[in-house]
């Protein structure tokens, strides 16, 4: 990313951000005021985005600085469905007893009552496998079923079951 800047005599300065093919152009005035532009490319016109106050450039500053809030990842991805039923990504540690085995023969359903509907593997996505597809190491296993199915799927795939 190449950030350029340049003094407006008697304006204040301007930076010129390169972002993916355009740019991002930011004019600070002398008296705090910030205008911001964006710009196809350096053959065209600016188009005004927007305008800030000293102050409230300031305060989108540190937010975006991560001074108000630093995301984290989550240790655990999950999403609720209508009904409360949850959809949860899993990945295979090495030692799982589930490695190795089929959806068949691991019985997930019955003894979780949670549900293996997709695999990520290797950047592909099994969708919908079937029971004798295979649970390797590495694999995320997109389950859902009710947050005690999750649960129970998360204990068996850990081997505390």
């Amino acid at each position: 990313m190449t950030v350029e800047e340049s003094e407006l005599p008697g304006v204040g300065k301007k930076h010129v951000v390169e972002l993916n093919g355009e740019q991002l152009v930011i004019v600070t005035h002398n008296t705090g005021k910030r205008e911001v532009f964006r710009r196809p490319d350096s053959d065209t016109d600016s188009e005004k985005l927007f305008e800030l106050s000293d102050d409230l450039a300031r305060t989108v500053g540190t937010i975006l600085e991560g001074a108000y809030f630093q995301p984290v990842e989550a240790e655990k991805r999950e999403t609720t469905l209508p009904g409360g039923i949850l959809l949860e990504w899993y990945e295979v540690q090495p030692g799982s007893p589930l490695a190795g085995t089929t959806i068949g023969d691991a019985h997930v359903g019955r003894k979780t009552g949670a549900s293996i509907v997709a695999i990520e593997r290797g950047g592909a996505t099994v969708e919908s496998p079937g029971p004798d597809t295979e649970i390797q190491e590495g694999d995320t296993l997109v389950v859902t079923g009710t947050s005690e199915d999750c649960d129970a799927f998360e204990r068996l795939l850990a081997g505390e079951e």
